[in-house]
């Protein structure tokens, strides 16, 4: 299905865009259709709240504090458990 804007986004598309909505550097059309998915996804609307509390909690790790196989694994494991959630 098609939307003004650009299709429709699946919950998996949204979980990878989500740090660049947070950070507003999203164009807009993709912007809007990020917005339209949270209108009609509750689980991901809950995910975005999630990552919103963790940054808040957290704040950042700078990339150079990460090492390179440390890094790969948590990327590894957060596509993991994304795909078990849309």
């Amino acid at each position: 299905m098609t939307a003004a804007g650009g299709p429709d986004m699946d919950c998996e598309e949204l979980v990878e865009l989500v740090t660049d909505y947070l950070e507003a550097v999203l164009d807009p059309g993709t912007r809007a259709r990020v917005e339209r998915h949270l209108a009609g996804c509750d689980g991901c609307t809950a995910y975005l709240e999630q990552m919103r509390t963790t940054i808040a909690l957290l704040g950042q790790l700078p990339p150079d504090e990460l090492d390179a196989p440390s890094r790969d694994r948590l990327l590894h494991l957060f596509r993991a458990w994304a795909g078990n959630t849309g």
